[in-house]
């Protein structure tokens, strides 16, 4: 993750939008069979995994929220206290990739569209105040954290993007 601060609300909301239209545009580009291929980055991963992979860590995003509302502790912190973070990838796979694509599709964008208009609707002050009394980084900067990757808070997608490419340049050309 990058040492760089986390981004304004504004910032966050315009990386998640274009990761977003990036995926969605390069699946666009992709025959319908090809969805379900495995090949990604040159593994097992199908882009309908992929989709259910960033559904999970938005879903997880969702549930820290909710969590600090109540004053709680992130489900997604106790998770990776007690387990790997391949593991936890694993079994959030697991979880998110069951059912036929347009299932994965579906609950993929409705966790987007949630986290997104709750972020939306977050004021200013609680997105630059710590999520709970016991954390010292703002709320913003977790949300990022958990929604981060090699470039930085809110960046996942990011990550993904160069081997989802070469996927569908693969199979354009196939």
């Amino acid at each position: 993750m990058s040492d760089q601060p986390a981004p304004s609300k504004a910032e966050a909301l315009k990386i998640l939008r274009t990761g977003d239209r990036a995926v969605r545009s390069l699946l666009d580009r992709m025959p319908a069979r090809a969805l379900t291929a495995p090949g990604i980055g040159g593994g097992e991963w199908s882009p309908k995994e992929l989709i259910a992979h960033l559904a999970f860590w938005e879903r997880c995003a969702l549930e820290a929220l909710d969590a600090w509302e109540r004053g709680d502790r992130a489900p997604i912190d106790r998770l990776l206290h007690s387990q790997s973070l391949s593991k936890t990838n694993a079994d959030g796979l697991a979880l998110m990739s069951k059912g036929s694509l347009a299932q994965v599709r579906k609950r993929s964008d409705q966790a987007h569209d949630e986290l997104l208009t709750r972020l939306r609707a977050m004021p200013t002050r609680r997105w630059n105040a710590p999520p709970t009394p016991r954390s010292r980084r703002s709320l913003g900067e977790r949300v990022g954290s958990i929604l981060g990757g090699p470039g930085g808070h809110y960046r996942h997608v990011d990550a993904h993007l160069p081997d989802l490419r070469a996927f569908v340049e693969g199979h354009a050309a196939g």
